[in-house]
């Protein structure tokens, strides 16, 4: 059953980037890998360090010109620490700098979360909200929402050597210069945990946003994730 799932929600998202092609919609597709690297700490604590990258390979623009050319898009370092503060929640902050046609973001993270041990799954809600400054934009303020759900493949919890699903879905709500935006994010995943402190994921990073104001963007992000624990 849960081979189904994943496997239903990856032809969701490929029947979904075929409509947008089809259609006058514009979109972008490319490549979003990232390294992560989980330090756990005295007192509850813990750091996350991460670098991740966004490379372009094909755009289409609401006019209909289609791009096929190759662009590195932007860089991300961040850094983020988090503290435990009951059995399954825990508070963060961080910062996040972004290097994107050589032009400096720098944005302040705030973070909640709470993690639930189901029968046979987990489930995580994120509530996120951020600030980005940089000298050549107007400040972006945004309030994030993320429902995770991780789901072993072999048994009631994963365990090394074994695969998982993993499915996340968000919803960004932006506001940057008095102009309001809602993005919609569905990320199918699929996990295997190599050993105690290595994991990879990879799959697909479905994004919708500017439907508000009928410029409809669809973003899909091949995604592949590394995860390293000390």
């Amino acid at each position: 059953m849960n081979t189904k799932i994943i496997t239903l929600l990856f032809f969701v998202v490929i029947i979904q980037f075929n409509n947008s092609v089809s259609a006058q919609d514009a979109y972008q597709f490319g490549g979003l890998p990232s390294l992560n690297l989980n330090v756990e700490l005295k007192n509850d604590w813990s750091l996350n360090t991460k670098i991740e990258s966004r490379q372009l390979f094909q755009t289409r623009e609401l006019n209909g010109n289609v791009d096929k050319n190759y662009d590195y898009v932007l860089t991300d370092f961040s850094l983020v620490a988090a503290k435990r503060v009951g059995l399954n929640s825990r508070i963060a902050g961080g910062y996040l700098i972004r290097f994107e046609d050589g032009e400096l973001f720098h944005r302040f993270i705030q973070q909640y979360i709470i993690v639930q041990k189901l029968s046979g799954f987990r489930l995580a809600h994120r509530f996120l909200s951020d600030q980005t400054f940089s000298e050549i934009e107007k400040p972006e303020f945004r309030m994030r929402y993320r429902i995770t759900t991780e789901i072993p493949l072999n048994g009631l919890s994963v365990d090394q050597g074994e695969f998982y699903v993993k499915i996340n879905n968000e919803y960004v709500n932006s506001l940057q210069a008095n102009a309001y935006d809602l993005e919609i994010r569905l990320v199918p995943l699929l996990g295997y945990d190599m050993a105690d402190n290595f994991k990879i994921e990879t799959g697909l990073d479905y994004r919708v946003d500017s439907f508000l104001n009928n410029k409809t963007r669809h973003s899909y992000w091949m995604v592949l994730n590394f995860f390293i624990e000390m």
